[in-house]
């Protein structure tokens, strides 16, 4: 047997929103994907193991942001009280983080994504999703966002590697402001350890960014590989090593040392802030590329460096995330 795509339904659902699509290779790696939940990837099986955290209740109550990988577009995190202004327009978002006081994690992580290609050859398998906020997103209007917005994401499954690759593009006539990240939940097992080196972190005060960013201190020095199972985090770090990247341009952000085997997180220059957080069920960590901190639409209005980016009308943004076992 080759690499392969197929699909099956997924368990208690039913309509067009309940197909899962299957990745599998020759040599026992499967990945799931299900589309109606922000084209999440729930499920990575690698070297003989399952690599990937899902929430029990998936399937029954399924939430957006608790299992596999899910894509934080155009926002990743927080924004205050879910109001910015930008071009002297006041927007007002949902409030929607756990202290209903916040905005959180965008649009396209709760919105059903359209599958708009797949295949397989010798070297792999993959799937496409598309997502466009004026299509995808119920009761879309210009009120929600100060432009459309369009992203296309091509999840690649191949011996020991699962790989995103997003393209961002600008449908609209004005210039699309927006950060992406990612919000992968990796199995942690007791003896797992994880180094994701920073020289520097953001302070926050109720989840949200109050200074510029500071030395990292004793309780969140990732520099060294540590054990999770001492660690309590939600931090978001930057002024990341500037380590030579591989011939495709992707950098080494964190790795995972999880007994026999290393699991290497690989990531676009693009991606400038890495988030830790270790969720308190404790059955897993989250490591997630974000290419801006929270609340970065209102730092950038103060006139601080938050990695916000700009794309003019027509325009196209592309960035990668690799998982490498």
């Amino acid at each position: 047997m080759g690499y392969e795509v197929s699909r099956r339904s997924a368990p208690g659902q039913s309509g067009p929103h309940a197909t899962l699509y299957c990745l599998r290779g020759p040599y026992g790696d499967e990945a799931e994907v299900w589309p109606a939940l922000g084209l999440n990837v729930f499920r990575w099986f690698a070297a003989g193991a399952e690599r990937l955290y899902a929430d029990p209740e998936l399937f029954t109550d399924p939430r957006p942001t608790r299992s596999g990988v899910p894509i934080l577009f155009p926002f990743p995190n927080r924004i205050r009280e879910g109001r910015f202004t930008w071009n002297g327009v006041d927007y007002v978002l949902p409030v929607n983080d756990p202290a209903q006081r916040n905005a959180i994690h965008g649009y396209a992580c709760r919105a059903a994504w359209r599958v708009v290609d797949q295949g397989a050859n010798a070297q792999g398998t993959w799937l496409t999703g598309a997502f466009r906020a004026s299509r995808d997103v119920l009761g879309w209007h210009h009120g929600l966002w100060p432009a459309d917005h369009e992203i296309l994401l091509t999840v690649r499954l191949s011996r020991g590697v699962l790989r995103f690759e997003a393209t961002v593009s600008n449908p609209d006539s004005v210039p699309l402001p927006f950060g992406l990240g990612y919000h992968p939940y990796f199995l942690a097992p007791p003896e797992t350890r994880v180094e994701c080196p920073a020289a520097r972190y953001w302070p926050l005060e109720g989840h949200l960014p109050v200074a510029m960013p500071v030395p990292v201190d004793a309780a969140r020095d990732l520099n060294r590989p540590r054990p999770v199972d001492e660690l309590t985090l939600d931090d978001i770090f930057t002024a990341l090593p500037p380590r030579p990247p591989r011939v495709d341009g992707l950098i080494e952000r964190a790795t995972l040392y999880d007994g026999p085997s290393t699991l290497r997180l690989f990531v676009s220059a693009e991606f400038r802030e890495m988030v830790v957080f270790t969720p308190p069920h404790r059955q897993a960590i989250c490591l997630e590329p974000y290419t801006c901190p929270t609340d970065a639409v209102n730092l950038v209005l103060r006139g601080w460096d938050s990695g916000w980016q700009v794309l003019a009308p027509g325009a196209t943004w592309s960035a990668t995330m690799e998982f490498w076992l």
